[in-house]
């Protein structure tokens, strides 16, 4: 067996390894959510996302990379020795699946774009030197640390606090919830279904024009909007007792904060028998704002926001597998683009500047993603779902329906964003809308750590494995 295909078979046995640790970390994230908040079972998260995941990457996937990772190093520094391209590529894969495997080990949801970013970076600088990578690629990765969480936090933390406001403080929130959910389906899956008819027609048999990208997704909005308001009418209708509570509102609680503060200043001004009246009146309107602000704090145990949460449960299962498939369809396709980079030059023996990727690839890629959420996906999900904040499916589909957004809109836009950062920034928007107390800060320091040393080690365990490869097959 000639060294050609000894490289061809590990770079296969490496984008499956690679494809597996995607679906222990990238696709825990999409999922990790909606098990968390009790919207669906482990078992019921992996067989949506087997289903999403493979018909994304294998029907919608880019079918065409760049072989040099959109242009983080220039490629003519590969031009004459075609064969550094390939042992640097594998390099990236093995990179990206160790840290990735390293990650998901500790629990720890991080970005495999940005660790084969890295990778790439490594074995570029030590073929054509530092000027050989284009650092503002590099730059713009490092900027999406920031507005990626942010942009979803931000999302996040007003998308939760408009839902408290209009359904969970209304006084009849399971009646605003049917309105609200209904409404919310219908937006969400025409937004959605027309965003991947109009980029995923471009992969399979041309382009949709915009009227029948409206029409499909107009229709595919309605039918599901139908399905989705008979069954929250059900829910409604089962709803028992029938009687409403009140809820204290912000003005309500504005305006008890605005007495306690008058009756200090009165109470630190007044003397003698006025002063003991004051203090026993400010003992009266703090014990009545805590019970307010008690009153007003959200609680699903109450059959009422049983039912709101059941409600949104069937959201919160579209947008995880909207999230699912745009993975598939997205950052599946790109974090095989070194192995079909590596494909290409081996069977061609150049370096293109666009190489096809084979169908078969892809299925390589949507099979391991599979097999790594069903095997390793739990110890992310586990994270997402239950270490950062409190979930239940509104507060789910808040966080998953922000980061979605925020994704498809920064993508439209051109702005580094990436998906794993995004979501976290979510579920700490939607956790800051409760309170700094509803947020594990040390869970957050561990994955903020995490993303720090994504580029780094990523190019550090790449420069290490290329020159082995060098060494070895060179």
């Amino acid at each position: 067996m000639d060294s050609a295909t000894i490289l061809l078979v590990l770079a296969l046995v490496v984008g499956l390894y690679v494809a597996w640790n995607i679906g222990a970390n990238d696709v825990s994230n999409a999922m990790g959510t909606s098990v968390g908040s009790g919207a669906i079972s482990l078992r019921q998260a992996i067989l949506i996302a087997a289903i999403m995941e493979f018909c994304g990457a294998f029907f919608f996937g880019s079918h065409v990379s760049d072989t040099v990772q959109r242009g983080i190093v220039n490629p003519d520094i590969f031009a004459d020795t075609p064969m550094l391209l390939v042992y640097g590529m594998i390099s990236a894969l093995i990179a990206a699946g160790v840290w990735l495997q390293l990650a998901t080990y500790f629990g720890l949801p991080v970005s495999t774009t940005h660790t084969i970013v890295g990778a790439i970076v490594g074995f570029g600088a030590v073929v054509g030197g530092t000027d050989a990578v284009y650092w503002d690629k590099v730059g713009h990765i490092i900027l999406s640390w920031v507005i990626s969480p942010l942009s979803g936090g931000i999302l996040g933390f007003t998308v939760f606090t408009i839902l408290r406001r209009k359904v969970f403080y209304s006084s009849d929130p399971v009646g605003a919830a049917r309105k609200l959910v209904p409404a919310l389906a219908f937006v969400i899956v025409t937004i959605f279904v027309m965003v991947m008819t109009i980029k995923g027609s471009k992969n399979i048999k041309g382009d949709f024009s915009l009227w029948q990208a409206s029409f499909v997704s107009l229709a595919a909005a309605l039918t599901a909007t139908s399905i989705i308001t008979v069954l929250v009418r059900r829910i409604h209708a089962a709803t028992l007792p029938r009687w409403r509570k009140s809820f204290i509102d912000d003005k309500t609680l504005a305006a008890l904060d605005k007495a306690r503060k008058h009756l200090r200043r009165a109470e630190v001004s007044s003397h003698g028998d006025l002063s003991f009246k004051v203090a026993l009146a400010l003992e009266e309107v703090e014990s009545i704002s805590h019970d307010a602000k008690h009153a007003a704090d959200v609680s699903a145990g109450s059959s009422e926001f049983r039912a709101v949460e059941k409600m949104f449960v069937y959201l919160q299962i579209i947008t995880a597998c909207f999230m699912a498939f745009a993975h598939g369809a997205n950052d599946v396709a790109n974090a095989i683009g070194p192995l079909s980079a590596s494909v290409a030059v081996l069977q061609t023996g150049i370096v293109s500047v666009k190489s096809t990727v084979p169908p078969w690839i892809l299925a390589i890629g949507g099979g391991g993603i599979i097999i790594g959420l069903a095997t390793w996906g739990w110890r992310v999900i586990e994270t997402i779902g239950r270490k950062i904040t409190a979930l239940t499916p509104s507060r789910g589909f808040s966080a998953d329906f922000s980061a979605a957004t925020t994704v498809v809109v920064a993508s439209s836009l051109g702005l580094p964003i990436s998906t794993t950062h995004t979501l976290v920034g979510a579920l700490l928007g939607v956790g800051l809308a409760r309170g700094i107390g509803a947020i594990n800060l040390s869970t957050i320091r561990d994955i903020v750590s995490t993303w720090l040393l994504t580029l780094p080690a990523g190019a550090a365990i790449a420069v290490g494995v290329f020159y082995a490869l060098r060494a070895i097959f060179g």
